[in-house]
């Protein structure tokens, strides 16, 4: 199914929307308390993100909310410098899904983005469609799911995004899905498309292999991790990258 991109304007902000999914959404979407008054908002979660599961007209999705990290969240929390529509993070966002989906690439479809103007500042939103039953590959290293099979499907993962000049700006394991047997990427908030080069690409690996190593997948037996991990992710990483 084609996506047909439309936007709604008015004096709070702008959504832009897939009119294939729905064929309006509303500033109520973004709100948890709106599905929370539906008992449609089945979990909810704090932290950086305020990330929300919420049963639409078209099904289950993810509502997250775009929030600052690190030091400059005390100061700036969840907005963001106003430089024009579409370069707000959340209508980026949007249009990189799509073209990821339009690229038969394993992601959460798109459905909505919205951002709403604060005089030189912004706040943001996006929509996504849910993965049913997934677990990320950082909760399978915790359960000691975590094996050379797996290993080898991640690196298959990253190589089919990379072979498409897709770069990930946060490539870790939190961000890497399964779920009935397949691999999914997710989270691409200030990603973008590059031209496939071997600079960019290894740095994305060496951020996810650093993941692994912060999440312990090397206590107590580094050399393991090497030969039933990392060397595993690698060689088919690069089978997959130059197939």
């Amino acid at each position: 199914m084609m996506m047909q991109e439309r936007t709604h304007k008015d004096a709070e902000g702008a959504i832009l929307f897939d009119a294939e999914l729905s064929a309006q959404v509303g500033h109520e979407w973004f709100a948890p308390a709106y599905w929370r008054e539906r008992n449609a908002l089945r979990t909810q979660a704090g932290g950086r993100g305020g990330v929300a599961i919420i049963v639409t007209p078209i099904g289950e999705c993810v509502l997250r909310h775009y929030h600052r990290g690190g030091l400059i969240a005390k100061l700036m929390g969840d907005r963001y410098l106003w430089t024009g529509a579409d370069r707000t993070r959340p209508f980026a966002e949007f249009r990189l899904l799509a073209e990821i989906t339009r690229l038969g690439l394993p992601a959460p479809a798109v459905v909505a983005a919205r951002y709403r103007r604060h005089g030189l500042f912004y706040s943001a939103e996006l929509i996504t469609r849910r993965i049913a039953n997934a677990s990320t590959l950082a909760e399978c290293l915790a359960g000691g799911r975590l094996d050379g099979e797996l290993a080898e499907e991640a690196g298959a993962l990253v190589a089919r995004f990379h072979r498409a000049g897709i770069w990930h700006a946060d490539l870790n394991a939190h961000n890497v899905l399964v779920a009935s047997g397949e691999l999914y990427l997710i989270d691409f908030d200030r990603g973008r498309l590059r031209p496939p080069a071997p600079a960019w690409q290894q740095a994305n690996l060496q951020r996810l292999r650093r993941s692994l190593l912060k999440l312990g997948a090397a206590h107590p037996d580094a050399a393991a991790f090497e030969k039933t991990i990392w060397q595993p992710l690698l060689y088919r990483y690069q089978r997959t990258l130059n197939a």
